[in-house]
Order: C-alpha cells, then sequence, then structure tokens
C-alpha cells in the first residue's frame, strides 16, 4: 500500500503509483479542470465526470453481467469482465449495475436497449483509484494505462453471452 493524501491507493492492479496515478489522469481530464476531479477524488471518494467527450459508457444491470458470466460470484464475475472486456469496468453495487467505460461512439447507432450507452449529455459517477470493492461504487476493473477502454465490440459480445445465458434458463 502506498499512502497518497492520506488515502491507502492499492497497486493490486500490478501497475507501479505513477501508472496507476497516469491511468487515473486521463479519465479526470473529461472535466473541464481535471484538478477537480482529482480534489474530488481525495476528498469524497467519488467524481462526477461528463461522458462523451474522452469516453462513453455501458450501462450493465448485473442479471445480465451474471449471465456472462454464469455466475454471480463476484469474484468469478470480475475476472469474466476482466478477461471478456479487456478495459474499466465500475461495478455500483448499491445500483446493482456495472459501467462499461468504452470509447467514443455514437449512441444511436448502439443497438442494444437492454444495455444503454450512455455518451454525451450524461454523467457517471466515477470512483477513486483505491476505491476496490466489495462495497459501494468501485472499480471492478481499473484502468491499467491512460487511455485504456473497453472496445465496443467486446461488449456487444458481452451481451451476446448473456442474452443466450438467459434464453437457456428460460427454455
Amino acid at each position: 500500500m502506498v499512502k497518497i493524501s492520506g488515502r491507502a491507493l492499492s497497486t493490486a492492479s500490478g501497475a507501479p503509483p505513477a501508472l496507476t496515478g497516469a491511468a487515473f489522469d486521463w479519465p479526470a481530464r473529461a472535466q473541464e479542470d481535471a484538478r477537480r476531479a482529482h480534489r474530488e477524488w481525495q476528498e469524497h471518494g467519488i467524481t462526477l465526470l461528463p461522458l462523451g467527450t474522452r469516453f462513453n459508457s455501458v450501462c450493465l444491470t448485473a442479471p445480465l453481467v451474471h449471465a456472462a458470466a454464469g455466475t454471480g460470484d463476484l469474484e468469478t464475475v470480475t475476472a469474466t469482465l476482466a478477461r471478456v472486456l479487456d478495459g474499466p469496468v465500475i461495478h455500483d453495487r448499491p445500483q446493482d449495475k456495472y459501467h462499461a467505460l468504452v470509447e467514443r461512439y455514437p449512441t444511436a447507432h448502439w443497438g442494444h436497449p437492454e444495455a444503454p450507452m450512455l455518451g454525451p449529455g450524461h454523467y457517471l459517477s466515477v470512483p477513486a483509484s483505491d476505491l476496490r470493492g466489495p462495497t459501494g461504487l468501485y472499480w471492478a476493473v481499473p484502468p491499467r494505462l491512460p487511455g485504456d477502454l473497453c472496445p465496443v465490440r467486446a461488449v456487444t459480445s458481452l451481451l451476446r453471452v448473456a442474452r443466450d445465458g438467459l434464453r437457456g434458463r428460460h427454455s
């Protein structure tokens, strides 16, 4: 553990603290003043970032994610998300939702109403780098490098697997 501004920063991702900092500085720059995002992370543990400037978010319900993973076990779900989506994912446990951070994409062309893509005009609560769960709002899969995002096609693949899993349960 490394202490930064009185908060413990987990480097469990294997990335050195400087690299972890750079990975989180990149999304902070979605705000007009990135220092504000850093200050909010230090003081409150979360910040609100505008979507559609650097990245979008796909909102995945827990039942969809659990169907894709074949289980609701958090360790298995997290490993599945890391492997399949290959990018950062926020888990909002109180809301029972996951947010995959994806490259900017025209939301009007996103054809998955069961998992809405949020872009320009929307904001996302983003946890501080040291919030790694398993309660509240935390990083299920933290960003590894600046600009690290889930490929849109990977999210589409996850949704296909989830739909197949849900169909199998209802057959």
